[in-house]
């Protein structure tokens, strides 16, 4: 018989909350709860933007680490951290979960905080308007495109954006992605690239009445704040001339090399060598990847033989002799040209291609050999430093 006087013992809690088995959870659970956070840097996920370095799994403890080739602000690295947690623990609220953030450069690797995700930045530059430098900058971008390149095309032209309607994307919008707690602009897409104008903001007679810092804010959201994806190439057309937007781009992000565009008159060539010595200046000193020649002899349709030089002749050639640069090649004045940026399917893309397709096919071969000898030989491209 039981001794009435020895008291009974009382667990404070149920036997299986000392005894909890481990969680068992695999890689792929986890691989699969990252793709659900955002990269704060790509706007894509951790995993496809290749943060995730290193991945340990002990029982119910869970190690992550991630590795960034650009700094990020403490906001932001919390931010990161804190919903790799959460999307972790949505497996299992028992696992216990630690993050490592780590900023370090991969070897072969330029250091960069800007647009980290981006191999070549390709800024198309003249010294006068009209020479068909927004065409140039948009067929070429296809071309890059077409020979298996991820391309994105960034309209810098503020006062006169040319590329919603060459692209066929007069009207339309960009849209928002929250990334953090923080607003990023999606580029849109047109025939597989990527493109941001302020044509995606304005309306199209809006009159863009902007002064210096305004422009300078402007092309940096347009740099930051887009959620640009892994490129190989970011085409960027600026406006004519040697002001505010070219000082504003180089000083906000480092640009691979120019491409100075001209047509055969002296007069142009006069106003691209001032773009051309703007590169070349010490405290800016951003190769030149060549000259193009546009508008150099008009080919009636019905004429496919004939070459009339409306512009004079030569003066391209002129412009690369004085620069000491390639002249990558002359692209021919014909309708279709003009037909495609007037209908929004450019040149390139026409079935019945003309000479100026191949012509501008041909250049961009050039233009990725010559990307090629200056990476190879060149030093790391770094953000211009200009002071007052």
């Amino acid at each position: 018989m039981a001794n009435q006087n020895c008291p009974s013992i009382v667990l404070p809690l149920p036997l299986n909350n000392y005894f909890k088995e481990s969680v068992k959870i695999d890689k792929s659970q986890v691989l699969t709860a990252l793709e659900q956070v955002a990269d704060p840097v790509t706007g894509s996920n951790l995993i496809a933007a290749g943060r995730l370095t290193d991945l340990q799994i002990n029982d119910n403890k869970v190690q992550c680490t991630l590795n960034f080739t650009e700094s990020l602000s403490g906001e932001a690295k919390s931010a990161v951290n804190f919903a790799c947690q959460e999307a972790i623990k949505k497996i299992d609220e028992g696992l216990d979960v630690h993050v490592h953030l780590q900023t370090q450069v991969r070897a072969g690797d330029p250091p960069r905080s800007v647009l980290p995700q981006v191999k070549n930045i390709i800024a198309v530059a003249s010294g006068k308007g009209g020479v068909g430098k927004s065409t140039i900058s948009t067929n070429l971008a296809l071309a890059l495109k077409d020979a298996g390149a991820s391309v994105g095309l960034m309209d810098a032209d503020l006062y006169g954006p040319s590329i919603p309607t060459m692209l066929n994307l007069k009207g339309k919008r960009p849209q928002l992605q929250d990334v953090h707690g923080k607003p990023k602009i999606i580029p849109l897409e047109a025939y597989g690239l990527k493109v941001m104008s302020i044509g995606f903001i304005v309306e199209p007679e809006q009159a863009v009445v902007l002064r210096g810092p305004r422009l300078a804010g402007i092309i940096k959201q347009f740099i930051q704040e887009c959620l640009w994806p892994p490129l190989d190439y970011l085409i960027i057309d600026l406006p004519p001339g040697t002001g505010d937007i070219q000082l504003t781009l180089v000083q906000t992000v480092p640009v691979t090399g120019a491409l100075i565009v001209t047509t055969p008159q002296q007069v142009a060539v006069d106003d691209a060598l001032k773009a051309m010595n703007m590169f070349r200046l010490p405290s800016i000193n951003v190769p030149i990847l060549g000259v193009i020649e546009n508008m150099s002899w008009f080919t009636p349709s019905e004429l496919p033989d004939h070459r009339y030089k409306l512009f004079g002749e030569g003066g391209g050639q002129r412009l690369a002799d004085l620069g000491e640069v390639p002249l990558l090649g002359q692209i021919p004045l014909e309708m279709s040209v003009m037909e495609g940026g007037e209908t929004g399917k450019p040149v390139l893309l026409q079935q019945d291609k003309k000479s100026a397709a191949k012509a501008l096919s041909d250049v961009t071969a050039r233009l990725r050999v010559q990307v090629k000898h200056r990476n190879e030989t060149g030093d790391p491209t770094q953000i211009v430093q200009i002071k007052a």
